[in-house]
């Protein structure tokens, strides 16, 4: 997915970020909000945002002042400073883009998008990943230093290997903050996602997020990840479902809907991961193409010959299912399974090439329904009638030009 690097003005500082985008028009505009120190390019942020552009929702995710490429010093930001670093980035996706109609948070930028939320009409969707149901549960990442902070009024501390300065007014402010006594009055559909094996943030901080908020709402587990999700196979689950989920929550745009009076552009990108993978547009349908791993390709999606053999299986199933309505005949269901393979042409008999290596399809039909002997074999004999298959039989030209 091509991604954009963008800089604008936070709270107090210019905060970097990036702008995830999908290959064809946006079907929305997501703001992604990472966890307590980390930064927009760890691996649940970009893995997720990659991910749900692959969906086609841009994700601008950002670093938050003081932290990865952005200005400004962590030692002066609090969760209120964090909020109005939210709503900056809010404002530079109205002015330059569009208002996100998502809001995602991980962790700590889970609880800040719940806060900030309220403050941005355009989102009809809140999502939090390992959120916290109090900001200040993360002050516990602090241990010991706690007091001394209170005491001397900052500390060094060690977070996750690195060392961060900590101030008194990050925690007199994050106390402040009592997220569950505002969450009834959201309104904006929410998903809470969850492990129940996280160890920084406990499962029971969604059930007491899930309980204070309004309908619509919905908690999906994710079983068996950590909390950062480090897992590859996890954020990208955490994209399919966030995805999926938000589609109830995204405007019907009919200006976007297909043309179905001519054919539609086939657009084939590289998706910038992996040897083979390819990101694949279709009017409003996004796909991955890849080969398997014996060819050195990841899997993440079927070969070349695996989608001639779907528009050929396709096509197959769509002809026979008109024929037979038009026909009335009584089939109730289409099947079918095709293999592709290339063999000598001497060991084909019923190939007219003599010489060479011939490309062979194998199809597998299976028809439903009473049918009769008669209509099985006119079935069978319109199944070659198919538009896709007319094509593989007839003269194809491809002509190639530089863009």
């Amino acid at each position: 997915m091509p991604t954009q690097r963008i800089r604008f003005r936070g709270s107090t500082d210019e905060l970097d970020a990036r702008l995830d985008l999908p290959t064809g028009q946006p079907r929305a505009f997501a703001l992604f909000a990472h966890c307590f120190t980390c930064s927009k390019d760890s691996v649940a942020a970009s893995r997720v945002s990659r991910a749900l552009a692959q969906q086609g929702i841009a994700v601008l995710r950002f670093d938050f002042t003081g932290l990865g490429g952005s200005d400004g010093d962590f030692a002066n930001t609090t969760f209120s400073s964090n909020v109005e670093d939210l709503h900056r980035a809010v404002d530079h996706l109205r002015a330059s883009y569009a208002a996100p109609r998502i809001l995602i948070g991980h962790s700590l930028g889970g609880a800040a998008v719940l806060r900030a939320a309220s403050g941005v009409p355009e989102a009809a969707a809140v999502v939090t990943i390992g959120a916290p149901s109090d900001p200040y549960h993360v002050t516990h990442l602090l241990g010991e230093d706690r007091e001394r902070i209170q005491q001397r009024g900052e500390q060094r501390v060690l977070l996750a290997g690195r060392e961060f300065t900590i101030r008194r007014q990050f925690l007199e402010d994050i106390a402040e903050h009592h997220l569950t006594a505002t969450l009834g009055d959201l309104r904006k559909a929410l998903l809470i996602l969850h492990s129940p094996r996280d160890e920084t943030v406990a499962i029971d901080h969604a059930r007491r997020i899930y309980e204070a908020a309004r309908h619509p709402k919905s908690f999906v587990s994710l079983d068996g990840a950590d909390h950062l999700l480090t897992a590859a196979a996890d954020a990208r689950y955490v994209a399919g479902v966030i995805s999926a989920w938000v589609s109830r929550y995204l405007p019907d745009d009919e200006a976007e809907a297909p043309d179905v009076r001519g054919p539609r552009t086939v657009h084939v990108a590289e998706a910038g991961q992996g040897r083979f993978t390819q990101h694949v547009t279709i009017g409003p349908h996004r796909m991955v193409g890849d080969e398997p791993p014996g060819v050195g390709g990841d899997d993440l999606g079927p070969s070349p010959y695996d989608f001639l053999l779907t528009a050929l299986g396709t096509c197959t199933a769509m002809t026979l299912r008109m024929y037979a309505d038009h026909k009335q005949l009584p089939l109730s269901g289409v099947e079918v399974e095709l293999g592709h393979e290339k063999v000598h042409a001497e060991d084909c008999r019923d190939c007219e090439s003599p010489s060479g290596r011939i490309d062979v399809i194998e199809r597998v039909i299976r028809l439903r329904g009473e049918l009769n002997e008669d209509q099985r074999v006119s079935l069978l004999r319109i199944a070659d009638k198919c538009p896709v298959h007319r094509t593989l039989h007839a003269e194809v030209k491809v002509r190639t030009r530089s863009a």
